[in-house]
């Protein structure tokens, strides 16, 4: 599979990294999380060159994760607002931070604390389960085809029954489940 075609796959994770999945999107990303806007900020903080950061603007702003406002108008400037598909981004970036904190970090400790303002306690993201509250954890999920997902579009892998059994892989994937509401983030 071609980096460019992972837009077009039918796979939710796939296509998010197609438009996220580079490092330097990700620490434009993170900047803009920091409340960084214009793009000396960006470049300062990163050491990115003109260039690529430009390119990577670009692409945030026509996938609709980041709105281009001028900001002055001789010479012309602009910032970059994250919009709701970019505020959206945030759990995921606070996953990342998670397993960072977790599994990198040096025998200084974290790098930047976490408050939540809310109730002034310092946090570490959890994922939990939007119909019951509980923390996920990969081995107590499981997954089954989506409306626009692989059995929808792609024949079923040479390793499958090509006939329905009575609780095989086959019988799994042809079920449908739809999601009742979105995961949420909870602080711990």
């Amino acid at each position: 599979m071609k980096w460019k075609e992972l837009e077009e796959e039918p796979c939710s994770m796939a296509r998010t990294i197609a438009v996220i999945g580079d490092r330097w999107t990700l620490l434009i990303l993170r900047e803009c999380f920091l409340r960084k806007r214009r793009f000396e900020a960006f470049q300062s903080s990163l050491g990115i060159t003109r260039h690529l950061l430009a390119e990577r603007l670009k692409k945030l702003v026509r996938q609709g994760i980041l709105r281009r406002v001028p900001y002055q108008e001789s010479p012309k400037r602009h910032e970059y607002i994250l919009t709701q598909k970019g505020l959206d981004l945030y759990p995921i970036m606070m996953a990342i931070v998670h397993w960072g904190d977790t599994h990198m970090v040096d025998e200084r400790g974290r790098p930047v604390l976490h408050e939540h303002k809310k109730c002034g306690k310092l946090f570490e993201p959890v994922m939990i389960c939007s119909e019951c509250g509980e923390p996920l954890l990969a081995k107590e999920v499981h997954t089954h085809p989506g409306p626009g997902g692989w059995a929808a579009s792609v024949p079923p892998p040479a390793d499958l029954p090509s006939e329905p059994s009575t609780g095989g892989p086959k019988a799994a994937r042809s079920k449908t489940v739809q999601p009742k509401a979105k995961s949420r983030t909870r602080a711990a």
